[in-house]
């Protein structure tokens, strides 16, 4: 006897599997001539295992990635919280700043003012939205401040410029030096009723935040003169200050009145995104904080957030079906298997070979099928997953096309974030689908009656 034989009859192993399984369970691995059609069929399967594999790791890459993007582009320049004021005017808007930092888990807070207008450059005209801030603000929003193109933020208090997005500047046909009009229908009242605002603006920065949203839409305004242009500063009677009559002169008014700047509203930042609900309760608990109405990044964003989790799971799940199709390839390739070697499974088993070899070897032919797709999947999706704006723009020159256009997806560029837990729970799936495949033809295999088998060889 060979010693796979004397293995075999003597029942012999070293350890879960007996050496002449896995002897045998590799020479069904290898294609033979009479058995190539077989060989194909295990081939394939195991491409379909890996083409599963690597597009469940490429797709849940992609939209973690999305997500992620998405998140810090918003949570860069929008707060986790938004403060806006119940009562009264918000002239004490430095305070309430310098307060909600005191804040354990707050990070920064930064007040601003904000207002609707309609841009025009050369020949074109758009909605935008005006946010008025100082530089000692502006350099807390590290996205912001280091995403100028051309021109930048140096000595912004002192300009008269302003900031745009360079979706924008493409929009309206201007650069740097170029004026924008910038008109709001809240203007100066007169005996006709209101007129609106109309004023030039020097562009002195170009950004690009890299998400469409914010390039198109927004134009950042140095404090003062957006606190002029929107009429928030209040010219208020200084206390034991008689009113002065219409024909005083504008020395005698400054001599008058003091001139009070107000805000429109508050930006909070805070160490952990998903902790709002706890931080909401701290901030509101702060003894003397003005009422304040907090809205979260949460509340934001629920809809917008709720759609990408929900197209994230069906992704999922619809993905996992290429895997499970190949898990049944494993089954039909193995049980042709087991019907081509019927007479072989015969001979071990006069041998000696126990139902239990039999089942085994078959189930190492199967699962190894398995395995080495998964591995060679997660290989590929790892090394897609990390080069996917490369690829994509690739594809795109190629083909002459824009693969994800960024007025859809609301990004510039294609991200991707692979995330180690989902990649380990799609080799698991994958991994475990492979050996359950192989039970029910394994289990046909060790039924096996040699005598019926070797009846008509």
């Amino acid at each position: 006897m060979t010693e796979s034989a004397q293995q075999a009859a003597g029942g012999r192993s070293t350890g879960p599997f007996a050496r002449f399984e896995w002897m045998i369970a590799g020479r069904y691995l290898r294609a033979r001539r009479k058995e190539a059609f077989i060989s194909v069929i295990a081939s394939l399967t195991m491409v379909g295992v890996a083409i599963g594999v690597a597009t469940l790791i490429v797709v849940m890459s992609v939209m973690n990635g999305f997500r992620g993007e998405l998140l810090d582009k918003i949570l860069g320049l929008n707060g986790h919280f938004t403060g806006y004021p119940i009562e009264s005017q918000f002239t004490d808007y430095k305070e309430t700043v310098s307060a909600l930092e005191q804040v354990d888990g707050v990070k920064f807070a930064v007040y601003f003012v904000e207002g609707q207008v309609l841009a025009s450059g050369r020949g074109s005209s758009t909605g935008a939205t005006v946010r008025g801030m100082d530089e000692a603000n502006l350099k807390k929003l590290d996205l912001l401040y280091n995403s100028a193109e051309q021109g930048g933020f140096d000595s912004w208090d002192d300009s008269t410029g302003v900031a745009i997005g360079y979706r924008l500047a493409q929009t309206l046909g201007v650069g740097i030096g170029d004026q924008v009009q910038l008109i709001n229908p809240d203007g100066a009242m007169t005996p006709f009723g209101s007129t609106p605002q109309i004023r030039s603006y020097p562009v002195n920065a170009i950004y690009n935040l890299g998400m469409v949203e914010f390039d198109s839409f927004y134009i950042f305004m140095p404090l003062e003169p957006a606190q002029d242009y929107f009429k928030l500063i209040d010219d208020v009677l200084k206390p034991g200050q008689a009113p002065l009559d219409i024909m005083a002169s504008d020395a005698e008014i400054d001599a008058a009145y003091d001139r009070v700047p107000r805000a429109s509203g508050v930006e909070v930042f805070i160490d952990n995104p998903d902790s709002v609900n706890m931080m909401r309760e701290r901030i509101e608990a702060m003894p003397n904080l003005r009422p304040m109405i907090l809205t979260s990044w949460q509340q934001r964003n629920e809809t917008f957030f709720s759609a990408l989790q929900v197209e994230r799971v069906v992704m999922f799940t619809i993905l996992s079906m290429i895997i499970l199709v190949a898990a049944f390839n494993i089954i039909s390739s193995l049980i042709m298997l087991v019907k081509d070697k019927g007479a072989d499974i015969a001979v071990l088993r006069t041998m000696g070979a126990t139902r239990g070899s039999i089942m085994r070897i078959f189930s190492i032919t199967g699962t190894t099928i398995g395995v080495i797709g998964t591995l060679a999947g997660t290989v590929i999706g790892l090394i897609v997953a990390a080069n996917a704006e490369t690829i994509r723009a690739a594809i795109s020159d190629f083909l002459g096309v824009t693969l994800f256009p960024p007025e859809v997806f609301f990004l510039s560029s294609l991200p991707s974030r692979t995330d180690p837990v989902e990649v380990t729970v799609v080799v698991c799936m994958a991994l475990g689908l492979s050996f359950l495949a192989t039970i029910y033809p394994a289990w046909r295999a060790a039924q096996y009656d040699p005598v019926e088998a070797l009846r008509y060889e």
